[in-house]
């Protein structure tokens, strides 16, 4: 495979890892053992190895099970803020190996989107937070899982798709927060601010 198309594919591993690198391996692992995608590049082989990607949907579902409680979700996302950057910047090197420029790019620019995707996620969650029922962290949750299956596929598939789309859902989600913050932002506005007699 090209260089390009290579980090095309590590950069899209690498927002999908900011989502969720457990679900991340989980997925990748799974769907190379079950001859779904792949072949994988050598160093991500691993993540077929069933202990592997066992022990990351084990924690996928942990993490899952977290993201459902409203405000333990957004602890969960702060702590992770020193997990997924890490993580998204290793599995874009591991899917790059073999050719050390386009490692070390894999590198900055995976670690780069890793910490873009993770702290959109990380303001996303918080303004979902803000609402007490655990309706909207479910449908947050199952949709994250969804968008980290669908790159983990399309990856390997559509390269170049793959990462064009995670692009734009990266600036989606960004408007998203805003607006999010926003909406908060007057909701605490008009909860503090005296009315009129």
């Amino acid at each position: 495979m090209d260089p390009v198309t290579a980090l095309a594919q590590a950069l899209g591993l690498a927002f999908a890892t900011g989502i969720s690198a457990y679900a991340t391996a989980a997925f990748v692992g799974l769907a190379a053992h079950l001859g779904w995608i792949g072949p994988l590049p050598a160093a991500l082989s691993l993540l077929a190895d069933p202990w592997v990607f066992g022990a990351a949907g084990a924690v996928a579902l942990v993490e899952a099970l977290a993201l459902l409680v409203p405000g333990l979700a957004t602890a969960w996302e702060a702590v992770h803020t020193a997990i997924r950057p890490l993580a998204a910047s290793a599995i874009a090197v591991a899917a790059t190996w073999g050719d050390a420029r386009v490692a070390v790019l894999a590198a900055i620019l995976g670690g780069a989107l890793g910490l873009t995707t993770h702290a959109t996620k990380l303001g996303v969650r918080a303004a979902v937070d803000t609402s007490p029922e655990p309706v909207t962290n479910a449908v947050a949750t199952t949709a994250e899982l969804g968008v980290v299956a669908a790159l983990g596929w399309a990856v390997w598939n559509h390269p170049w798709i793959a990462l064009g789309s995670a692009l734009l859902l990266l600036a989606l989600l960004f408007l998203l927060v805003r607006a999010l913050w926003r909406a908060v932002g007057r909701a605490l506005r008009a909860l503090f601010t005296p009315r009129a007699a």
